[in-house]
């Protein structure tokens, strides 16, 4: 893998109040391999390439609607390797056709094995008996998350990045955070928004980032996956005021929580602000349609991500 040779933009956001808030675009990384995605696969995937290894596979773990396990097929396309995903719930093998995630994925050459609930849990186990099986393979945990995929993440600060007093970034298994935390400037305050509710996580991102600079907040708004129709509205007037499509599982709650935090002046006068937009946009598709299913507003403009 390579260092993108585009420029990812930094746009302000103009909330005019006392602080500036602006996003990094890590969505437009690249077209399907989207934001953070890209940058916690550099490392597993560059080293991987270095190594002589006879028939490779990408392995790696993922729900139905997974960021991860899209971003994983595009890139075992765009390099040739075979992907095979580990999905959640087995009572997708026979309709995982009608499922637009799953559905790109094995259009980019992943194939699948389904398993139950309580099989998937175990993901020690399962690595563990999946690498015994692939010996040759890499076998990427679900979100990407590993020592590799935190080193990656520096590439999402640059100089560009140094001057913000704040840098915020949803949290899902963590890694992100972690990065963001294990490679940010001294005078950095890093905060996250959990998308899920685990209590492990600062624990976590301590061990891989191994520095206390990190606040934590619950921005799960329901549980993982839950999509609320206060959500939907955020979303949608964002875009419609400042042309930024977020998706409804990560960014979208970071940046209503962010909104929440401005209205109560928790950032110091003056501070910049600069929230990572980790891409995530091919989930949008599928929220829709189980939206439309329950009869519920829908997040508008979907067909443009």
């Amino acid at each position: 893998m390579n260092l993108p040779e585009h420029k990812i933009p930094i746009i302000e956001i103009p909330i005019g109040k006392k602080v500036r808030l602006f996003i990094k675009r890590e969505d437009l990384t690249h077209p399907e391999i989207s934001g953070n995605k890209y940058w916690k696969m550099f490392y597993n995937v560059k080293k991987y390439l270095e190594k002589e290894v006879s028939d490779r596979k990408i392995i790696t773990f993922g729900g139905a609607f997974s960021n991860h396990i899209a971003a994983a097929a595009a890139l075992g396309k765009e390099f040739g390797i075979e992907t095979l995903g580990i999905i959640r719930g087995d009572e997708l093998e026979n309709t995982w056709q009608e499922n637009p995630t799953l559905s790109l994925a094995h259009k980019n050459g992943m194939t699948f094995r389904f398993v139950t609930r309580e099989t998937y849990r175990d993901k020690e186990t399962l690595m563990k008996n999946l690498q015994e099986e692939f010996s040759e393979s890499l076998v990427v945990p679900e979100g990407g998350t590993n020592e590799n995929a935190v080193e990656g993440i520096q590439f999402m600060l640059n100089e560009e990045t140094q001057d913000f007093d704040y840098l915020c970034s949803a949290i899902g298994t963590g890694g992100t955070l972690s990065g963001i935390s294990k490679f940010a400037e001294e005078h950095q305050k890093v905060l996250g928004f959990k998308a899920v509710k685990d209590e492990s996580l600062e624990k976590r991102i301590l061990n891989f980032s191994k520095r206390q600079n990190f606040t934590i907040f619950d921005a799960s708004d329901g549980g993982f996956g839950k999509i609320t129709d206060e959500n939907i509205r955020f979303i949608n007037k964002f875009y419609q005021d400042f042309g930024i499509i977020l998706e409804p599982v990560y960014t979208g709650k970071m940046l209503r929580k962010i909104f929440e935090l401005i209205e109560e002046d928790y950032f110091p006068e003056n501070n910049k602000i600069l929230a990572f937009h980790t891409g995530g946009l091919q989930g949008i598709k599928g929220a829709n349609e189980m939206l439309k299913k329950k009869n519920r507003n829908l997040i508008l403009l979907h067909d443009k991500n």
